[in-house]
């Protein structure tokens, strides 16, 4: 059952040779460890229980790279950059599996990737570096601007969302003012940029909604829109037969249907589902939706990532249901 972590709980499984060495381990018995695969080395000198390991999404697994980065380095420690960045502040990676650490390097150095550690020489204003939990890092905003240039426009979209869901969202519902001020401060930055991909990040950074509460819906609604949806509601509220509230997440109202992404998190990550067995969590959700049927009339669609692989495979599904772009 796959988990997500944050810095704090990645200090916990992250174990040094000191560690394992004062445990009572030999050398010989630490290097037995790893060939057997019963622990991984995430680092030169930096290791992880195996079990736990593959517990963990993509981004777990690359925060206890960045956070054996960071230990290695010593002293503050370097300044996280773009994907590496994005995991120490909690975002989401999208079908991707970084290969390496990337970090800043400052003066007239020229970048490059050594051990693993890919550097970047960037201009990046100070007030754009930032310490979450005693790692450095770009902030929140230059973060998902890198990103929007140079991701596919899936994962960067899943990036921008979760930012601005960070910044603006309560429970379900969306602030529009500060919804607004995040479109505008990150926009008036995007619009003096001029680099690789810069097109790209406006495109997105304005079509960005923080009511997605996962990459998938993120991903279900830009294929909407290269599908021509055009009237969709998001996070709809419906009242059930007995005052409960549930919240859909597209409502096609011209086919008077609700659409609903479901990710495997949802049933499998503890944190969704909230401590409960994946059975209870079904049930619920069917009685959720037969509920929501009963009171609204409308029909209710269900997808998941095996269906959002590109645009075609979602408007097949939806089409299949009798729902097409209006």
């Amino acid at each position: 059952m796959r988990r997500t972590i944050n810095i704090a709980q990645a200090s916990v499984l992250l174990r040094s040779r000191e560690d394992m060495l004062h445990s009572g381990l030999s050398e010989r018995g630490l290097h037995a460890l790893v060939a057997s695969g019963a622990f991984i080395r995430v680092r030169r000198g930096w290791y992880v229980d195996a079990v736990e390991w593959k517990q963990l999404w993509i981004e777990g697994q690359h925060l206890l790279h960045v956070l054996a980065a960071a230990r290695s380095a010593g002293g503050r420690g370097p300044v996280f950059y773009g994907v590496s960045a994005a995991v120490v502040l909690g975002l989401p990676l999208y079908r991707l599996t970084p290969k390496n650490v990337h970090i800043l390097i400052f003066g007239r150095r020229h970048g490059r990737t050594v051990s693993n550690i890919a550097q970047h020489n960037v201009e990046v204003r100070s007030e754009d570096i930032i310490e979450v939990d005693g790692i450095r890092c770009t902030s929140l905003d230059r973060t998902v601007l890198d990103l929007a240039c140079s991701l596919s426009p899936e994962a960067a979209l899943s990036i921008a969302d979760a930012a601005l869901r960070r910044v603006a969202v309560r429970g379900q519902q969306q602030d529009p003012d500060l919804a607004a001020q995040w479109h505008d401060r990150l926009g008036e930055r995007a619009a003096v940029l001029r680099v690789r991909g810069i097109r790209q990040a406006r495109d997105l950074l304005s079509f960005a909604d923080g009511r997605a509460q996962l990459p998938g819906e993120s991903v279900s609604r830009l294929h909407l829109r290269r599908l021509g949806f055009t009237d969709i509601d998001l996070q709809t509220q419906v009242m059930g037969p007995a005052g409960e509230v549930y919240w859909m997440d597209f409502a096609f109202r011209g086919a008077r249907s609700f659409g609903e992404f479901d990710g495997k998190g949802k049933y499998l990550d503890p944190d969704l589902a909230g401590g409960r067995e994946v059975g209870a969590v079904v049930l619920e959700e069917k009685a959720r939706e037969d509920a929501v049927r009963g009171v609204t009339g409308w029909g209710v669609v269900r997808w998941g990532s095996e269906h959002i692989r590109t645009a075609g495979d979602l408007g097949s599904r939806l089409a299949s249901f009798g729902i097409r772009p209006c």
